[in-house]
């Protein structure tokens, strides 16, 4: 017999950002990464939040509209992971590439460390290769 999980603060943290993601209200996803915020694995250094709010807003600008499914998440101890898809169009320049209307997807997994319900460091990897090719940046590897 399985018996009901208790959502923590945490994940219920985390699922407003995700509506907010979803809903295309960048400033409410935002207002989730604490001030003192510190996201790895997009860049090579470290961003901080105003450089988070940059990394998004351009994002948001050449995917607008784009969609999380939240696959699993596991929470303990002010940390929450999750494993993730991204999925969208290729609507606006992304990395120097124009607009191809391509449809994408993007899976990935990320670990927040949260702080009175904001994250205040976030560690993710995602296929951000597999999205390259997709949009035609880099050509995909031969069969």
């Amino acid at each position: 017999m399985t018996t009901p999980t208790t959502q923590t603060t945490d994940e219920a943290a985390v699922q407003r950002a995700v509506e907010s993601w979803n809903a295309g209200d960048l400033d409410a996803y935002l207002a989730f990464y604490a001030d003192d915020v510190r996201l790895h694995g997009y860049t090579p250094e470290p961003m901080d939040k105003p450089a988070v709010r940059a990394f998004y807003e351009a994002f948001f600008a050449a995917f607008p509209g784009i969609q999380i499914e939240i696959h699993e998440t596991m929470a303990v101890d002010g940390r929450v992971s999750l494993r993730f898809t991204l999925s969208g169009r290729h609507d606006g320049a992304f990395m120097g590439v124009p607009a191809t209307g391509t449809s994408i997807t993007l899976p990935g997994i990320t670990v927040l460390h949260l702080r009175d319900g904001r994250c205040v460091e976030r560690w993710s990897c995602a296929d951000m290769l597999g999205l390259l090719i997709q949009i035609g940046a880099v050509p995909p590897p031969p069969a």
